[in-house]
């Protein structure tokens, strides 16, 4: 296994700028440092990236595993109708799950305008310093609950570091955890129980037989 890994504050003026065709740029540039050291494949946990990498450009030097494509696969394994997707604005204001999930049936909500800037705030303002306090903690059970009311019967961690601060036990409804299923789906394409991905980036097209099943 080999980790490449670049700061966020590189690629963070790009994002509030909405240039995520240099997101991707510097982003592929870890897909082929990956390539040269013989990785086979990629999972990038970062979810906010795949927004990036959905956008057209030249294949990436790996293919790699998509999070909200095995995120979504599970979520249709447990029988999931209506998804609370909650990560940084630009993951839960992106295309990248609500297609996902549309795409096995399911239903994507968001919260509300207010609401995904406070956690965006908090995710980027402390979650990602390593800053995990007991009010940030209670303003995602809020939203959470919030979800629920409106009818989501399960709600995706779709940030790297939100499990740590609301494990998915203490979530009010069944939480899908973007990370650990990203690991798990990794660990079975190493050891042969899982295909090896196809998607180098770009639009996603049907990854069926990259599927569990």
């Amino acid at each position: 296994m080999t980790l490449d890994c670049t700061p966020l504050a590189r690629n963070l003026r790009a994002w509030q700028e909405g240039d995520y065709a240099a997101v991707r740029d510097t982003l592929s540039v870890s897909a082929r440092r990956l390539a040269a050291a013989g990785a086979d494949f990629f999972a990038c946990p970062d979810n906010t990236s795949h927004v990036a990498l959905e956008q057209p450009g030249t294949d990436l030097a790996l293919p790699g595993l998509h999070i909200a494509e095995v995120v979504a696969d599970q979520g249709a394994r447990e029988g999931y109708r209506r998804v609370g997707v909650l990560g940084t604005k630009y993951t839960m204001e992106g295309p990248v799950y609500p297609r996902a999930l549309a795409g096995r049936g399911m239903a994507a909500e968001i919260p509300g305008a207010g609401d995904r800037e406070v956690l965006n705030q908090i995710i980027l303002d402390e979650l990602v310093n390593g800053v995990f306090t007991e009010r940030s903690r209670q303003e995602f059970l809020r939203v959470i609950e919030q979800l629920a009311a409106l009818g989501c019967d399960a709600v995706a961690l779709v940030c790297t570091e939100i499990p740590i601060l609301v494990p998915p036990a203490s979530s009010p409804i069944p939480a899908l955890d973007s990370t650990r299923l990203l690991a798990r789906a990794a660990f079975e394409v190493a050891v042969g129980r899982r295909a090896m991905p196809t998607w180098r980036g770009g639009p996603v097209r049907e990854l069926a037989s990259e599927r569990l099943g």
